[in-house]
Parts: C-alpha cells; structure tokens; sequence
C-alpha cells in the first residue's frame, strides 16, 4: 500500500527540501509524485536540459525510504515553446488561442508541440528509465480537451477518410441529406461548435479520443524505449470527465490512477464508490488515486473543508474499492500562481497545517495493514455497463433536461451498494462471463460486437437488464430502421412502441412478489411485448392518454436459464428499491453483509486463490452505529487496525473504519 503526495521541489530552496522530506516520513508517506509541471525547470532555454536537481530530489527522496513516480510536464509547456511556437497552442471553438500562464494550453494536435514534448519524455526517460528509485511514470496531467485549429480540423478529415474511405460512405453514415449538409469534398466538412449533425458530433469526439490516445502513446513508447520493465506507466484521469473514451486510453497504460476531490459538501459514499469502480473497471484490475484533497480545495463554489474524520473514511473507501495508493495534493501551498488557497499538508511558513495531523493518523493505520492487502483485489456480481459513444449520444439530444446518462447510471448503482452489493462499471464490449446480472443504463448507441457481447451473455444464462433509451443507434448516431431496443428486440422479447419525455409523474404498478405503486419521472416509453413467454411486470396508470394500461416493466426468459429484464421508466426511488431486491433474489446475488445500518458500507477485497478475505467495516456519517456479527463476520474477529476484538457486535463511533480478514 503506497501513501504519499504530490511534491513541487522546483518551488522552494533547495537547502528546504530535507525538512519537506522529514515531514513526508514523520507522515509515514513512501511515494512522491514530481516534476509534473516542471517544464520549464528542466528546459529553461531550448535544447538546454536541466536534470541534476531533479536527480537530488530523487536521491534525497529515496534515501528516506520514499519511492518516485515521475510526472512528464506537457501539460505546463514553457513560455518560449508558447512564444516561439504559437502553433502549439490550442484553439478554443471561439477561434481564440489558449494563454499561455494557465495550465494545457498545448494542443496534441501540433505537431511541433507534440515533438518538444517527447523530447522532453527522451531527455528524463535517458535518465531516469534505468533508475530503480523511480518506481513509476504519469504521462501528461488531466488531459482531454478539444481543439479546433485548423490543424486539428486538417486532422479530423484524414481521420474521417481512414474510417469512411469516402465521401458517399460519410454522406451515408451521417444521414447528411438532412438539411442540405452533404459534402462533396472532404475540407467541406467543419469542426462542430454547438449542436451538430449527431454523426458529426460523435465522430469528432471519436477523433478527440483518438488524439490524445496518440498523444499519450508518443510518451508511453519514448519511455518505453528506455525503462526498466519494472517502471510502470499511468496517467491521472478524472472519474466521469466524458471529453474522451477512458476505456480506449487506458490499453495503452499499465495501470490507471485518478483525481478524487469533492470540491463543495461532503463526502458521499455512494457517488464515489461508482468512480472508483469505473476507474478499477478501466482495466479491470486495482489503480491508484493520484491525487485527493487535503481537507479542501480552490476551484469549487465553495472551498468548504472536509469534517474532522471525513479524510480517513476516504481513504479506506478508496481501499476497499481497489486503491492500492493514495497520494495527497499538494504538499505544500503554493507561494504563487493560480492554486494558492487549495489545501495542503504544509503550509507556506513550511509548517504543518491542522489536517497534517489527520494524515499521520491515515499514514499510520495503512502502515498496519499493507502487507495484508497487498495482492488482494475486488471482485464483483454485477457489472453496470458504460459507454461513451452512449453516453455522447445521449447528451447531444438529452430530449429532457434532466435525463443525465451518469444520474441515470447512478439510478442503479446506488440501490445495489446500499445494500452491500458492489458492481464493476466497464465498457459494453469487456467479457461478461462470470457476472449474474449485466445492467445497461441508457446504452443508445451499439456496435455488432456489444450486440453479440449480450446475446452471448444472455445465451450463457446471463440476466440482462435493458433501459429507457436503450438500443435506438447505430454505430454513426442513426436511428434504427426498426424500434427499440433495435438489434436486442429478439433477446429482450419487447419493443418500445413510443417513447415520451414526461413533463409531469406518471404512475406506475409493478409486481415484483408484492405489487406496489409508485411513479415514473423523466422518460417513460410505451412497451409492446413481442412473445407469448414474455412477461408484463409492471404497468403505467391514467396519466397522459398514450401510456394508461400500458406496460412499463418486461421479463424475457431464455432456455439457458438467463432473460432480459426491460424497464421502460426512470422509476422513483422506491420503485427502483424494489426493482433491486427483485434482481437480487431472481440472480441469486450475494450481499457482502445483511441488515446494515444507513450509511454504513461492507466491502470486500479477496485473494486471488480465495484463501482470505478482508472485510472492511466503514460508517460514513458522523453517528454512532452498532453492527451485529453473524455470518460471514463470525465472532470472535480482530480489528487489523486497531487490534481491538470483537465477540457479540461491532460498535462503529462516528467515521470509525475497521478491518477484518476472514479465511
């Protein structure tokens, strides 16, 4: 388990950087993230590279038993690449160039920016690829913006030619005899500002993914060519941010990490649980919070601090999500620039802030319990599927204000973890044997191969459940010659004959083993079953003329033993409540722990060979709860943190956090 933070040693004297690492160890910190934004540090002039106090705060770090991870600074290029180069910037969809004084100002689409870029990657991979006190690399810094230069848009047309081939098999896609926009030269076609053709706009956000794809594998191969096998290579990602496909990315990375800030209020475990997952889900395997904050931030409406206990809750929820680091920014407030009021653990008199204290707690208590989470992972029941292609579709024509694919994804992960069932958040195409239930919030667009991803799924005795929005796009944001859910119909044994955004509730009644009544809100779509098998589970009221008495809520059983589960409503939340239970006891899912207080979450890590198994015990409120030990936390156990035993139940004080391994 590796605890850290993010250090500026380029800020500071050098004669100050001992006392800085004093306090990293007095924390009980191992690894420290540098250089980052050190561009201009290591290059101050063109072709002059500056690498020695680099080298002394690796060497200062690592005689102090702290590991580096080195950041390549591209995402701070230095004022006489911006000068020199005014091509590098990126174009803003006013037409306006980036300033350069901020941050990712550089465009990926330049292709000089692009070579001062692996020059610099060159120059500190030559030096530090071999080094074994570098553990790991960062590509770049929370990328993936557009940018609308007309090299990017000279970009965005060979990229359209390699995937069409031809204008008439564009003008096909893109349905473009709509409105006059066919194109009969390939320079004809613009770079979409505002609302656009819906093909146009999913292919150019196909092309931002594919920039900065080629972006990053530019610095992933020049440090290849010179690290240890052992080096590893992330980039820092940022949960939901949707300008680019993750999923895409992240093939190309050993590992991914991400930025986890709350920025205005509080915690909420069952939001961040979700990014947490999504991120595990990149690559289906444990990753790093790169960064998180130290108490509070700048750049929210408001700054406000994190409660007193809230950090360490944090960061044992990020644990038992399959974090295997967690490093703190920043170190130490900056003297100047734009971030000077974010929190930090140092303050800029070079003395501890309050939160310094809370820290050391947290260091503390991962020291205790590395070595047993080391090689355990999260394994999960239920996989939730996310698409960005989806995702994009969606919000270029929401049709309803409020009809957010990520609120609406949030719509069943929150009752699941609630109660104690976890769920991997993974692309539509990943392998899905192995999970009993497969939800598909708002998949609107699909491929061939996510359509045969779940036909096999289902064929293999797979519950799938399919959603309002479901099915109605092809791969170039067309509209299916056929109702939804499109090429799932046969599958779902069910078509949407209409779909509606509701300006008011509408009520529905399902018959989930008890029948209850609740509402519809948002989107609702009139369903028309399509089999004699197939059964109604729930219906709409008198509401507005076009959906009362008709179905709301499908099953499909398969002879495999699986079906499709069809929701035509954004259900409310009792209804979405009892949708739950009613999956949890039709695919036989098993809860980490029965009968959990609210606000309280069981979450497990396990062995790989399955000898053991940690439970983590986590009260996310600021009240006391008692939990009662019964199967699987069978009395008497010990708490690996704290070393206190329990035998009859597990009192939890406000933001307490315990941990049990069970074999």
């Amino acid at each position: 388990m590796y605890f850290g933070n993010a250090w500026y040693p380029e800020h500071w004297p050098e004669e100050r950087w001992p006392e800085d690492v004093r306090l990293m160890r007095d924390l009980g910190m191992n690894v420290c993230r540098i250089a980052e934004f050190a561009w201009s540090t290591m290059e101050p002039i063109e072709g002059h590279y500056r690498l020695d106090w680099l080298e002394r705060a690796v060497d200062l770090l690592h005689r102090n038993g702290i590991a580096v991870v080195l950041g390549t600074p591209t995402a701070a290029p230095p004022a006489w690449l911006t000068h020199r180069y005014p091509e590098t910037l990126t174009i803003l969809p006013n037409g306006r160039p980036m300033q350069h004084g901020n941050r990712c100002h550089g465009s990926p689409n330049s292709p000089v920016f692009v070579k001062y870029s692996r020059l610099i990657v060159e120059q500190m991979a030559r030096r530090f690829g071999k080094d074994e006190r570098v553990i790991g690399w960062q590509i770049d810094n929370e990328y993936g913006h557009a940018d609308y230069s007309e090299e990017a848009r000279r970009q965005f047309h060979a990229f359209l030619k390699e995937r069409y081939g031809s204008l008439e098999a564009l003008n096909e896609a893109w349905a473009t005899a709509y409105w006059s926009q066919s194109y009969d030269n390939w320079e004809e076609i613009p770079l979409p500002i505002g609302p656009h053709n819906p093909g146009l706009m999913l292919d150019f956000r196909r092309f931002v993914t594919h920039t900065w794809r080629r972006f990053q594998k530019v610095q992933v191969d020049t440090i290849r060519a010179y690290a240890r096998p052992e080096q590893w290579i992330t980039s820092n990602y940022m949960g939901w941010y949707e300008d680019f496909d993750h999923y895409l990315l992240a093939e190309d990375l050993d590992m991914v990490s991400w930025d986890w800030y709350i920025g205005t209020g509080h915690h909420d475990y069952l939001t961040t649980g979700a990014l947490h997952d999504l991120t595990r889900g990149l690559k289906r395997r444990n990753f790093w919070v790169m960064e998180t904050q130290p108490g509070s931030v700048n750049w929210a409406s408001v700054n406000n601090v994190l409660y007193r206990g809230e950090a360490r809750v944090m960061a044992f929820h990020a644990v038992a999500h399959g974090a295997d680091a967690l490093l703190y920014w920043q170190w130490r407030a900056a003297p100047g620039g734009q971030e000077q009021l974010h929190g930090c653990l140092i303050g800029a008199d070079g003395k501890p802030r309050p939160f310094y204290e809370e820290a050391k707690e947290i260091g503390a208590d991962f020291a205790k319990v590395s070595d047993v989470l080391r090689n355990t992972e999260v394994r999960n029941e239920v996989a939730i599927l996310h698409s960005y292609d989806a995702r994009w579709a969606v919000n270029f024509q929401r049709h309803h204000r409020d009809f957010d694919p990520v609120n609406y994804l949030y719509q069943w992960y929150r009752p699941l973890a609630s109660r104690q069932i976890g769920a991997d958040v993974l692309r539509p195409e990943a392998e899905l044997a192995g999970y009993r239930v497969v939800i598909a919030p708002a998949l609107m667009v699909l491929s061939e191969e996510v359509v045969q991803n779940l036909v096999t799924y289902v064929a293999r005795g797979g519950l799938l459940v399919l959603t309002p929005r479901c099915g109605q796009r092809d791969i170039h944001n067309r509209l299916y010659p056929y109702l939804q859910p499109g090429p799932l119909r046969e599958i779902a044994g069910v078509e949407v004959e209409e779909y509606y955004a509701l300006d008011e509730e509408v009520p529905v009644k399902v018959a989930l083993g008890d029948v209850l009544e609740g509402q519809g809100r948002i989107w609702a779509e009139r369903l028309r079953p399509l089999s004699d098998r197939t059964e109604i589970l729930g219906h709409y009221g008198v509401s507005n003329g076009w959906l009362d008495g008709r179905p709301a809520l499908t099953w499909h059983p398969h002879e495999s033993g699986g079906g499709v589960l069809y929701v035509g409503a954004w259900l409310e939340e009792t209804l979405q409540k009892a949708l739950t239970d009613w999956l949890v006891s039709r695919a036989h899912l098993q809860t980490s722990y029965h009968d959990v207080p609210e606000g309280v979450e069981v979450a497990k890590r396990v062995a790989p060979d399955n000898s053991r198994t940690l439970y983590f015990v986590i009260n996310h409120t600021r009240r006391s709860h008692t939990l009662p030990m019964r199967t699987p936390l069978r009395p008497p156990l010990t708490d690996l943190i704290s070393g206190v035993r329990f035998d009859e139940s597990i009192h939890l004080a406000p933001y307490a956090v315990h941990l049990f391994e069970v074999r």
